[in-house]
């Protein structure tokens, strides 16, 4: 079975079980899967149980797909993802967006908790994304170009729309919500940046680094989908602060602006 097959297979499997197709879907990063439980009328899957889909086996990540309702729009939910650093190659970690677009999906939202490399974050920011480094040292495009996904060369000039940013900066205003803007480093992990690393990510423009996102949001572009990124800033970066780094301080922090971070996803989802 062909890359493509899988992912027509799951999509087929998906579009069995709910009607009507998603508008909108959401990735949840690590700790913020709590908006999973905001969905009305709520299907939850496993994804064991969709036929090709990689699990979610970070410790945040719940490992579900849920389709429902967001505000009268019509949403699939990923509460978790396949992450590069579990061995996973970039056509696995994408998967599921690729499902997404087969189903029809216009719009992804991706979430992640990242990094402060800025030293004017501050843990528990919320940051919308302006676009991103790549700098995983691969690319989920790399291999035979299949046309039905699309074009050889797709154009990275916007990958996160200037549009849904705007909306995200209005869904924040309405709903008191600070937000900020930035660009998101992407790298292998998964051990923590060295404090150098993080010098060399802020020379090179990056606000917030993380380990996700970046291959989904490509794909998802050369599927022809709108994107908007959203890092919550769980921690700041080697050297910003002077202590070690945990995934404890990430998920933790991810709790304590989960109602703020809610409201802004409700938001944005009722304004499109």
């Amino acid at each position: 079975m062909t890359y493509y097959d899988s992912v027509a297979e799951a999509a087929t499997w998906v579009r069995g079980h709910v009607a009507p197709t998603p508008e909108v879907a959401v990735v949840l990063g690590s700790g913020l899967g709590a908006f999973a439980d905001r969905v009305e009328h709520a299907q939850p899957f496993a994804y064991a149980e969709i036929p090709h889909w990689p699990a979610a086996v970070v410790v945040g990540h719940a490992g579900r797909l849920v389709l429902g309702h967001v505000r009268g729009r019509d949403v699939a939910v990923l509460a978790g993802r396949g992450h590069f650093y579990e061995g996973h190659d970039l056509g696995t970690v994408t998967f599921a967006i690729r499902v997404l677009g087969l189903l029809g999906v216009k719009t992804v939202i991706l979430t992640n908790a990242a990094g402060g490399v800025n030293t004017s974050l501050t843990r528990g920011a919320l940051m919308l994304i302006d676009d991103h480094l790549n700098l995983l040292g691969s690319n989920p495009l790399i291999g035979p170009n299949n046309e039905r996904f699309g074009p050889r060369f797709p154009d990275m000039s916007e990958v996160y729309s200037t549009h849904l940013r705007r909306l995200g900066d209005a869904a924040a205003a309405e709903a008191g919500v600070a937000v900020s803007h930035g660009v998101y480093a992407a790298v292998h992990g998964p051990s923590y940046e060295t404090p150098a690393e993080i010098r060399y990510l802020r020379t090179i423009g990056a606000d917030a680094v993380g380990m996700s996102t970046v291959p989904e949001a490509i794909v998802a572009r050369h599927m022809g989908l709108d994107v908007l990124g959203i890092s919550c800033i769980t921690n700041m970066a080697a050297g910003v602060l002077p202590q070690p780094l945990d995934h404890a301080e990430v998920l933790e922090t991810a709790n304590r602006v989960a109602a703020d971070f809610m409201r802004l996803l409700e938001g944005i989802i009722g304004r499109l």
